[in-house]
């Protein structure tokens, strides 16, 4: 259904989130977390992007890849205003999925609701399992389970 990445991108990924000192950039973009699941017969992802506004969200499908960004402003703040801590991220997240044929990526629906963005993703109907029906030596037929 899902398909793991390339390990070498997940550990640039991981190593990014350790040492990660400076915002995210349209060319380095920071990672962002995520749930994924399946619920019947969709797969739910979910990803944390808190005071992002939905506008600054993009979805991409192309060739069972698929791409999200989004950019969090930083704060604006007023003239003599001097920051004692400054630890909420800001700049470019991104992330992508490599999503497997079983999945029907024209059938994604997103929802974005208290800075969550959630994704469902429906299994393709070729991909369900179904009954085949066995035409025997006879008229009679057998229906075993695919």
């Amino acid at each position: 259904m899902l398909m793991r990445t390339d390990p070498f991108r997940e550990f640039d990924r991981i190593a990014q989130q350790v040492f990660a000192g400076a915002q995210g950039t349209w060319s380095r973009p920071s990672s962002m977390p995520m749930d994924a699941y399946r619920a019947g017969d969709e797969f739910v992802v979910s990803f944390d992007l808190p005071g992002v506004d939905p506008d600054a969200i993009d979805l991409d499908v192309e060739r069972n890849v698929l791409t999200v960004r989004a950019e969090r402003r930083p704060q604006d703040s007023a003239d003599g205003v001097e920051f004692q801590v400054a630890e909420r991220p800001s700049g470019v997240f991104s992330r992508q999925l490599f999503l497997g044929d079983t999945l029907d990526t024209d059938r994604i629906s997103a929802a974005y609701d208290r800075g969550v963005l959630t994704l469902r993703i429906p299994v393709a109907e070729r991909a369900k399992p179904r009954k085949i029906a066995i035409a025997a030596a006879g008229d009679d037929q057998k229906v075993i389970n695919a």
